[in-house]
């Protein structure tokens, strides 16, 4: 039965996974908006985050230590990513692209399940944001309400680097035309290097963030891939606030329906993607990109 604690409750729960999936769209659309890259391994990319923090977690017992270890080890990853396979398909055909960042994908899931096995895996939540919190009409995990917070704080800090630096100015910049800032002597493939390792580890630090709430499984990656692209196309390919907007709009169409009728939970998300892409074919923030 629908009552009103039930319903904020889902409230709750829509904008927790809302900004999660705003955090993991802004690495997807900073790297797609620059590179021109669609990565089909940014879902994997977020489950090899989880894992990694929670082999940190597993030897230290540190939930911050894991949440660092987890976010650096896929910085590391998409930097070596780019440099190593990503940056000979940047000319290719976006079929090539789409090819190799699902081979990608499924190594990494290969991999994950070669050395921990289909079972799933949890990560404890920090001793500080154990148990519940009496909100006065309900009570609800207080891990998901700090979990609000951090992604919020990790989301303002990508802001800022993307708004209020000389490094985000140039992605920014390259974004719009890449040739055009490579011919004022900046090292557009050095920077674009650094984008996509960014774009990893906010895939990453989501990852191991959301451990807490939802056990890890080398599959993971799959389901968030997939509202991730709906996310993206809601808020528009390349827009960082749009990506924002777009989250927070799909977690809470996912939660809300779910309420209802778990089944009808995608349908209503593919169904407010299709409006959007009607009315608005850029998205709700996007503006004409990559033709």
């Amino acid at each position: 039965m629908i009552n009103w604690a039930n319903f904020v409750s889902q409230l709750f729960n829509g904008l927790a996974l809302g900004a999660l999936l705003a955090l993991i769209s802004s690495g997807l659309t900073i790297i797609y908006g620059a590179l021109g890259v669609l990565n089909l391994a940014h879902g994997a990319m977020f489950m090899l985050g989880g894992y990694a923090g929670y082999v940190a977690y597993a030897h230290t017992g540190s939930f911050l230590l894991a949440v660092v270890a987890g976010s650096l080890f896929m910085l590391v990853v998409g930097v070596a990513m780019e440099r190593v396979i990503i940056r000979y398909f940047y000319r290719r055909p976006p079929e090539d692209q789409l090819l190799v960042t699902f081979g990608l994908a499924i190594c990494f899931v290969e991999i994950v399940r070669f050395f921990f096995d289909s079972l799933s895996k949890s990560v404890a939540p920090p001793a500080l944001f154990a148990g519940i919190t009496n909100l006065g009409f309900m009570v609800y995990p207080t891990y998901r309400l700090a979990l609000v917070g951090i992604v919020a704080l990790a989301l303002l800090a990508l802001y800022l680097l993307l708004y209020r630096t000389r490094i985000g100015l140039i992605v920014r910049a390259g974004i719009e035309d890449a040739v055009m800032v490579d011919s004022l002597g900046i090292n557009v493939d050095r920077v674009f290097m650094l984008v996509f390792g960014i774009g990893a580890m906010a895939a990453g630090f989501a990852g191991i963030v959301n451990a807490p709430v939802v056990s890890l499984t080398p599959d993971m990656g799959e389901a968030i891939l997939v509202q991730t692209f709906v996310v993206v196309v809601i808020g528009g390919v390349g827009s960082f606030p749009g990506a924002v907007v777009g989250g927070l709009i799909a977690g809470e169409i996912i939660s809300l329906t779910s309420m209802v009728d778990p089944a009808y939970s995608y349908v209503m998300l593919f169904a407010a993607m299709t409006l959007v892409l009607v009315l608005r074919p850029h998205g709700l923030l996007g503006v004409r990109g990559r033709e």
